[in-house]
């Protein structure tokens, strides 16, 4: 049987250098070396905050966040991918969603891999919701906003 030159014949595990460059540990460690002497790294600024997102229970809301909750609550799991398939959103949001959840307290810290605790009741949920809109209310209030725009007869 005849092979290709630099190849192996079938079975045998001997690399061989395919196409790219390969580096053996000790050059490897000899380039980072090397480069550590030179100085230290320089990021720019923008990239690095790609990756801090900060999410606050205070801040504005994804339009789908009480809905995510409702779901959240009635499965009693705080799941990225449970939102994903009843919410038809894609990994990022439903990802966005349930940190902004566990920012407001209402489901635990990150797992791995398993499903996030959930810390309230549907009961407490709608009391968190009712003491937000009476804050809510409140601070408009105090702005001036006319109390007929609240007013539940309406």
């Amino acid at each position: 049987m005849k092979t290709a030159p630099n190849s192996n014949p079938p079975g045998e595990s001997k690399l061989i250098r395919a196409q790219g460059t390969y580096l053996d540990d000790n050059e490897l460690k000899s380039v980072i070396s090397y480069l550590r002497e030179k100085g230290e790294p320089e990021f720019h600024p923008e990239l690095i905050q790609l990756g801090k997102q900060n999410i606050s229970a205070d801040g504005p809301r994804d339009e789908l966040f009480d809905q995510a909750v409702d779901i959240v609550l009635q499965s009693e799991r705080g799941s990225v991918s449970l939102l994903q398939r009843r919410l038809t959103i894609g990994y990022s949001r439903a990802s966005r969603l349930i940190e902004e959840m566990a920012a407001c307290g209402i489901v635990g810290e990150y797992k791995g891999s398993q499903a996030r605790e959930v810390l309230v009741t549907s009961e407490e949920w709608e009391a968190l919701k009712e003491q937000e809109a009476a804050r809510i209310r409140s601070a408009a209030l105090e702005e001036g906003v006319p109390d007929m725009i609240y007013d539940d007869d309406m």
